[in-house]
């Protein structure tokens, strides 16, 4: 028995970019087109009246909704509906911004049909996809960071739970006195024991005591 195609919900404001797209995914069997949005709240509409779909294909910008607010009601109203955003915004923040809203893909406008069918196969399959050009973007971008810079003798420094406890607090931007209000203690001592950890760690100042105590795993 052939599987089920893929139900597809197209939404961009551009008719002729969706009307490109739905030429290109109605030559495939495997995809089925059952709706057609102009924007999110068209979109949303089409889902009330009963119109099924395993993905959803959105443009990031579309007046009404974009694909930002249509993704996070999909995600709340229906969990299984796969959001699959397509934009011209090639920014990492925009790409972050969309998964945190629930969507499963971030594909770029000038995709090819090839990587476009791909993409939207892997998505139902497997849940998650990012766009050629983009992931090796930002692998290039991984390979390029340098290598923390890490302490040879790190170990040989112990750290109590108490020096974990009050670097936790200082990394989140706590005050000495909101520290030892926390813990406690009296503002002295905290004041001590952090000057000790610079000491004990070879660091400058607390903001490279942080950086130490981050970059080698201490907290």
């Amino acid at each position: 028995m052939a599987n089920a195609p893929i139900d597809i919900i197209l939404a961009d404001d551009h008719l002729i970019v969706r009307g490109g797209i739905k030429s290109m995914l109605e030559k495939e069997k495997s995809f089925q087109i059952t709706g057609e949005a102009n924007n999110g709240v068209e979109v949303l509409r089409l889902l009330e009246q009963g119109v099924k779909a395993d993905i959803a294909l959105v443009d990031m910008n579309m007046p009404a909704m974009g694909g930002i607010e249509l993704t996070e009601h999909l995600k709340q109203d229906y969990p299984e509906l796969k959001v699959i955003i397509l934009s011209a915004l090639d920014t990492e923040k925009y790409v972050i911004k969309a998964f945190k809203s629930g969507a499963s893909a971030y594909l770029l406008k000038n995709i090819s049909t090839a990587e476009l069918i791909f993409a939207i196969g892997h998505t139902h399959q497997f849940g998650q996809y990012i766009c050629a050009e983009l992931s090796g973007r930002f692998l290039n971008r991984l390979l390029t960071i340098p290598d923390p810079i890490t302490n040879e003798n790190i170990e040989n420094i112990e750290f109590s739970t108490l020096d974990v406890e009050i670097l936790t607090l200082i990394s989140e931007g706590f005050t000495n006195q909101e520290v030892a209000d926390k813990l406690f203690t009296s503002k002295r001592t905290i004041e001590n024991h952090r000057q000790q950890l610079i000491d004990k760690t070879g660091s400058r100042n607390t903001v490279a005591l942080i950086r130490f105590a981050i970059l080698n795993g201490v907290i």
